[in-house]
């Protein structure tokens, strides 16, 4: 029997361990897996190579538990250790300095194992105990038993061992007995171990009967070793890739659109699988789907920052030997294989999407609905990804076609090009409710594209900066005939003193909550009487601020403010300018009567201080002047106050305005009621 200290030097390596890793802890059972699966591979390669000339027999391995003794075995029947290397392996760990050691990785915690052939070590993260009873291939090879009990202090002596290989045996301590739960191991097995190349067993597979689940003679192999993403493309039919999503992903039960089957060997090795999912909405329940392999052992399946975010989308595997197992996501992301891969599969991914549209158009355009978020992800996020994703980006209109970019253009500048050379690309958000403004453009021979996604408005403001000389307007943003603003101009038929007439009359009838601005247009005899807009630039900055939280919240807490625009070309408007005439007309002119001394007199005192400097002009004068003015201003509010009630006791006013509202979805609640019985009296008279 040998007894002994591991050969470290700092005398703390195991507090180290469950410290730095304890975040982490649930790895080892993947550390000590991956090992049995190595030794059982190198067994394969020397008898391939005739090193190992004996059976191989079954190459399995096997992780038991035994809930009442609290201890996991992990079984190999693999090349085995003999003293010499145990001592080489396990009892030497090559430590330059402690405090190097602490200060460079006491921030990264993943960072400790496998960077310093910690693999085993990851056992004392979660056993008081741990033993080691190895029998080495080689002929003649004596079996020995290690063990330690989590400090430098180990014990190694022979023992007997019937069958070559490496029984590992954790005593788990009463800080982790959650790991001696089947459920927990099942969990983690499926996790970490679901596709390792050498079949893994975890007990007896079970059967119900009579009332109870029972086991059977039949090993429970938890790991598929020949996994889609590692046969050729050629050997696979489409059924079986549907196959291996189902697998990957067993609780969705959406088949995926399509895949992009990766396999490179120059100048890195990549092989895997990526599914393009349905998105509609919510991108982050989408995200961590990707599942990261290392010759086929499970690294992550949290890929932020080692694939490009949109690529986050989509969902598969991925499995490098070029990728270190091991390591820290921050790790992942400063290696520089990681970066070469990372931007192969953004162009792997591109050239898929683009050989699809190409090929198959009409395939593509049916699933564009629910390529429309990765692709705008991407295009929004990687200017390489932008580039490449231009000749298949599509806009679809308010009629369901669909166009490139390059094609949309060609569709729409002859007609929709302003007088400052501008394309002007109308969108709407909401087919139904901003019917009337889609009617209206159309009328006018234009084209409306429907742009109703999740990040339409950043991929709006993206396209701006992008294509020459081209704006996006909304076609609620204002009349159509200054949404694309043409030398000819339509003449308001209403003079401005009947503008000035009618001002407070509509004023008196617009909601109160929001800011509304009355604005007189000719929209045509045929137009609607009342239209209600919104300034394009600050309903886009407020679309922004709500998405961007408070890095726009200036915007965000701004009121609404809308345009109310009375068309002075309809009957109906002209019908109200004459019902205001006629009503209010007599005691309008007699106010304006009242009035017309007093503004002869403000001409007159300021005709005669024209060339006079102010400290020439009299006190008396000034503070006449400011007297008249007075009355001045009482003449006008009592002129607009009058009208002002004149629009409130007029139903006829109210009735367009919320006919506006109405047509913008922005009448609700009480409003609505007050309306609908305001219609019904309407219709009765």
């Amino acid at each position: 029997m040998q007894t002994g200290n591991i050969g470290v030097t700092t005398e703390n390596i195991f507090p180290i361990i469950k410290k730095f890793l304890y975040s982490d802890h649930e790895i080892f059972l993947r550390e000590l897996v991956s090992n049995a699966v190595d030794a059982s591979q190198k067994m394969k390669a020397l008898a391939r190579t005739g090193e190992f000339t004996g059976e191989l027999g079954d190459l399995k391995v096997w992780v038991e538990l035994d809930k009442e003794a609290k201890t996991i075995t992990i079984r190999d029947r693999g090349i085995g250790m003999t003293a010499e290397e145990i001592e080489k392996y396990i009892n030497q760990i090559a430590f330059s300095s402690a405090n190097d050691f602490l200060d460079q990785y006491k921030d990264k915690v993943d960072a400790i194992i496998g960077h310093f052939g910690l693999g085993f070590y990851s056992s004392f993260m979660v056993s008081k105990k741990v033993e080691i009873i190895t029998l080495s291939h080689k002929e003649g090879a004596q079996a020995v038993r290690w063990s330690c009990e989590g400090n430098p202090e180990f014990v190694m002596e022979d023992t007997h061992k019937d069958d070559r290989g490496t029984d590992i045996i954790l005593h788990i301590d009463d800080e982790n007995l959650e790991f001696v739960e089947k459920n927990k191991l099942d969990e983690l097995l499926s996790k970490y171990c679901k596709f390792l190349a050498v079949p893994v067993v975890f007990g007896k597979k079970t059967k119900w009967a009579d009332g109870k689940e029972q086991d059977t003679e039949e090993d429970n192999q938890i790991n598929d070793t020949d996994p889609a993403w590692r046969k050729k493309p050629v050997d696979l039919k489409d059924e079986d890739y549907k196959d291996f999503y189902k697998k990957l992903y067993p609780g969705l039960f959406e088949e995926p659109l399509f895949h992009i089957h990766l396999n490179v060997d120059y100048p890195f090795n990549l092989t895997g699988i990526l599914y393009f999912p349905r998105l509609k909405t919510n991108l982050d329940i989408q995200k961590n789907k990707i599942q990261l392999y290392s010759n086929q052992v499970f690294v992550t399946d949290s890929v932020e920052g080692i694939v490009p975010d949109y690529l986050g989308l989509l969902h598969g595997v991925l499995d490098s030997p070029d990728i270190p197992l091991n390591v820290s996501r921050s790790y992942l992301q400063s290696d520089s294989n990681v970066k070469k891969i990372s931007s192969h599969i953004t162009k792997k991914v591109a050239d898929r999407l683009h050989d699809i549209f190409k090929n198959e158009r009409e395939k593509f355009e049916t699933k564009w609905d629910d390529l429309k978020l990765f692709i705008t992800y991407g295009v929004l996020s990687d200017p390489k990804f932008h580039d490449r994703a231009s000749k298949f980006v599509l806009l679809k209109n308010t009629e369901g076609k669909f166009f490139t970019l390059e094609e949309y253009n060609e569709a729409v500048k002859a007609n929709q090009t302003n007088k400052q050379d501008q394309v002007i690309y109308l969108y709407a958000t909401d087919t139904l409710t901003q019917h009337t403004f889609i009617d209206a453009a159309k009328a006018k021979g234009y084209d409306v594209l429907h742009l109703n996604g999740q990040l339409d408005i950043h991929l709006i403001n993206h396209l701006e900066s992008k294509l020459d000389k081209v704006s996006f307007k909304r076609v609620d943003a204002d009349v159509i005939d200054k949404l694309i603003a043409k030398d000819e101009a339509r003449e308001v038929a209403l003079s401005q003193d009947q503008i000035d007439l009618l001002r407070p009359v509509f004023e008196s009838s617009t909601p109160e909550n929001g800011n509304y601005s009355i604005q007189f247009e000719n929209l045509g005899e045929d137009g609607l009487p009342v239209i209600l807009t919104q300034s394009e630039f600050m309903r886009r900055m407020k679309d922004l601020s709500a998405m961007s939280g408070s890095a726009m919240g200036f915007y965000g807490d701004l009121p609404d403010s809308y345009n109310l625009v009375v068309n002075t070309n309809h009957a109906l408007i002209r019908q109200m300018l004459e019902l205001t005439q006629k009503e209010m007309g007599g005691m309008l002119q007699d106010l304006d009567g009242k009035k017309v001394p007093v503004s002869q007199q403000i001409q007159e005192l300021e005709a005669r201080h024209k060339d006079m400097k102010d400290e020439e002009i009299p006190q008396a004068e000034k503070d006449q002047l400011d007297e008249l003015h007075g009355k001045a201003s009482e003449f006008d509010n009592q002129r607009r106050e009058s009208l002002f009630q004149f629009g409130r006791q007029t139903p006829v006013i109210k009735q367009v305005i919320d006919l506006a509202l109405l047509s913008n979805n922005m009448l609700k609640g009480p409003a609505l009621t007050e309306f609908v019985k305001r219609s019904v009296k309407l219709i009765g008279n």
